[in-house]
Order: C-alpha cells, then structure tokens, then sequence
C-alpha cells in the first residue's frame, strides 16, 4: 500500500486558490471584451509595468534583438528548432487523407485542414522561456497554418531579445510584446490593434491557463497548460543526487509547480528529501524551487511497480520521468501522463529545451483524456462524401426508415425526395 512521506496542497485549498484565480480571470477578460486596447494597455501597465506606443514589434524592433544576443546564442536556438521541426514533419507525416469507398457507390473520404490563424503564448515573466517559442510556433508552421501571432510580456523592461529572436526565427508573422490574460484575452477576443485568432497554444501560469480554459469555445485551444509538474519515478538502481536534481529541475518553474518522488524504496526517499535540503542551499533558483517544494512536494513509497503504475496514473503528471532497472515496464503499462523520460540518461529539461518532443504538455491531470501539444493540434480533420444515384437510393432506404423511427419528418423527406427522384419509389 502506498505511504505518503511527505504530502503537499490539500485539495481543498487547491480548489479555493483556483476559485480566486478563475474571478480574477473573469474580470479581466470582461473588461477586454468592453474596452479593448484600453483595458489591455491597462492591465499591461499594472502587471508589467509595460506599456509601449504599440505591442507589435516593428521589424526594426525584431532586427535589433539579433544585436541583443550572441551568435553562439542564434546556433544554438537554430539547432534546437532543426530538432522540434524534424520530429514535427515526422508527426506530419502520419497525417493522410484518406478516400475510400465504403459500399457501392459511395466514397468516404476526410481531408487534414491546418487552422487558419493561431496565437502562440511565450511565458517569459520570471525566466525568458525561449523553448517555448520553439514548440508553439515552429511545430505550427509544419502544420501549415496561415498566420501565426506570437505573444511574450516583456522580461525586465523590454521585450526579451532571445524570446524575440526565437519568435522570428521559428516563423511567427506577428510578434507581440504582450503577456499574461491580457495577452490571451487581445489575440481570442480581439482588438483594433490585435485581430482575433482562430486558436490559443502554449504553456502559462496559473492565471494564462484559466484565461485559456475561459475563452476555450470563443477560441480553440491546445490543451489546460498550467504550472509545470514533475514526477520522478526511481528505484535503487539511481541515487538521491539525481532524483533530488530532475525534482529541483522543474520545481523552479514556479512556487506552484508540484514535484513528486514515487518510489518502491524508503532508503532512497529519505536519501532523496535529504538531498534536496542540501541542494536548495547552493541551487541559485532555490528560493522558489523550494517553495514548491514546501508547499506542493510529495514523497511516495510503493511495494511494486504494479503498485506504482496505479499511482502515478492517478497523479497523471504532466512530466514523468523513469528512472529504474525497467523504465519499458512503465512505458508499457503506464496510461496517464502528459510526456514520459525513460531512463536516468535523459531528464525532463532535454524534452522543455532541445531534444524535439513538445513541452506544452497536459497537467491539472488532463493527461487521463489528452495527450501534449503536437502538429496534428493545428491540424482539422473534415470528412466529406460523395455517392451515386444507385448509392443514394440504397441507402436512402435505410435512411427514411431511420428517420421514422426517430420521429424527424423532415430528415425522411430528405431521404424520400430522392428516392422518389432517382428511384421512382413513394415512401409516402
């Protein structure tokens, strides 16, 4: 039976945080609906302290950001976007259209439609996150959408050069100097100086998420992106060191970014907890990684894998990542997460950075019903049909009969009036 050596958030005030997060949301998304640019400039000046003549970068603006940062910087941003669009066009690749005939006579067919236009979120207000320009709007454009807005708030005064470079770098028509719900709320509703977009993406805080969640309908959206989460799973075959590292890794993401060990071994939790004091002490992010830590972080103990498997599907975590003497076991039975790390070889910060898997991926346990961002997210998928005069009258049979039992007199007529056409046949 699972033992909790350490618990974090109880739910219930996860739920009363989440209540204040959703009114806050709510009313600023209102007042953009009523105000437009207004209640943006506003809402950019309050929590940004940014409020610029326009949010949209020049191309004057977007050159002088090459200058900002290193060539060493530019190759390195070049080779981790070489690595998220290769595996992209393979995803494309599995993306076919498809026309068949299904019965004599009628041909079934669907066609793969990329979205028209797509606002690609960049949090960037406690660290410039770069990658996550890379996984938005590169994966976006070998999707083929039309026109791609990228949104970042600015990182200390200004918009952050390298989020800036990796924007036009990866392809985005539109580049804005703009964060937070005001930005999710300018690109989903609209306004004079943003036009709306057809679909929201990328990774955000809590407030980002809810702004998401609130205009899914208005707007498609990837999926609930919120606060990172990791799951470290190990047994005796890694050390504390290592596990106390990937845990820390993406605790820094945020004071609200849960970090769990599950493990089959006591020793190493306790090793594990122990080692994570110590390295919060050298760690230069370790003021925030260890307010998650205190606050969210949890410590679990197992009997078995099969044990350990039933937890971490219902902690359906966003990173999980597998460090045992059998990480294809839990590849092959695990069914809830949003990205997996087999091995201790690889680690969570290969797949936010460089290695070419998404890092929008599912957390609040959105996991158990998607899976993270990828290009078939930009992609629609419409079914069309075609049949025959004979085909028609075949099936309009069925059709008329099905009708009636149902009770939709005017879907019968549409069946009978082609029966009648093309069969001489009356259904009455």
């Amino acid at each position: 039976m699972a033992r909790y050596l350490k618990t974090g958030i109880t739910t219930e005030e996860a739920r009363e945080q989440d209540a204040k997060v959703r009114k806050t949301v709510e009313d600023i998304l209102a007042d953009i609906e009523a105000r437009g640019d207004a209640a943006v400039r506003d809402y950019s000046e309050k929590f940004d302290n940014w409020s610029p003549e326009k949010f949209r970068l020049s191309r004057e603006e977007i050159d002088a950001c090459y200058d900002q940062v290193t060539e060493q910087n530019i190759e390195d941003i070049k080779f981790a976007q070489a690595q998220i669009r290769n595996f992209a066009e393979i995803q494309k690749a599995a993306l076919v259209d498809v026309e068949q005939e299904t019965y004599p006579g009628v041909v079934l067919g669907h066609k793969n439609i990329p979205v028209n236009a797509v606002g690609c979120y960049v949090p960037g207000g406690r660290y410039p996150m770069v990658a996550s320009a890379h996984m938005s709007v590169v994966t976006a454009k070998v999707a083929g959408v039309k026109r791609i807005v990228a949104c970042a708030p600015p990182y200390q005064g200004k918009p952050s050069p390298a989020i800036v470079v990796a924007q036009d770098l990866a392809g985005a028509d539109e580049i804005y100097a703009l964060g937070g719900v005001q930005a999710m709320g300018a690109m989903a509703i609209g306004t004079d100086e943003v036009a709306p977009v057809d679909m929201l993406v990328g990774p955000g805080n809590a407030f980002v998420a809810e702004a998401k969640r609130q205009l899914f309908g208005r707007v498609g959206i990837d999926l609930l992106a919120g606060p990172t989460e990791t799951l470290v799973i190990a047994d005796e075959t890694v050390d504390g060191e290592l596990c106390a590292a990937d845990l820390l890794g993406q605790a820094e993401h945020g004071p609200n970014s849960p970090a769990v060990l599950l493990t089959n071994s006591e020793q190493l939790a306790e090793e594990t907890m122990a080692e994570i004091e110590r390295q919060l002490k050298i760690l230069p992010t370790g003021e925030v990684a260890g307010a998650a830590w205190q606050t969210y972080g949890q410590v679990i103990v197992c009997d078995s894998y099969e044990e350990m498997v039933a937890e971490a599907d219902k902690i359906a975590s966003e990173h999980v990542q597998v460090m045992t003497k059998d990480p294809q076991y839990f590849l092959d039975n695990m069914t809830n997460y949003g990205a997996l790390f087999l091995g201790p070889e690889t680690n969570v910060s290969y797949g936010d950075k460089v290695i070419g898997t998404n890092h929008t991926l599912p957390t609040k346990r959105a996991g158990r019903y998607t899976g993270g961002l990828w290009v078939g997210k930009f992609i629609k998928t419409h079914t069309y049909q075609r049949i025959t005069e004979q085909a028609s009258v075949d099936i309009g049979k069925y059709c008329s009969r099905l009708c009636a039992l149902e009770g939709f007199a005017g879907h019968k007529e549409q069946a009978d009036i082609r029966l009648r056409r093309y069969a001489g046949i009356n259904e009455g």
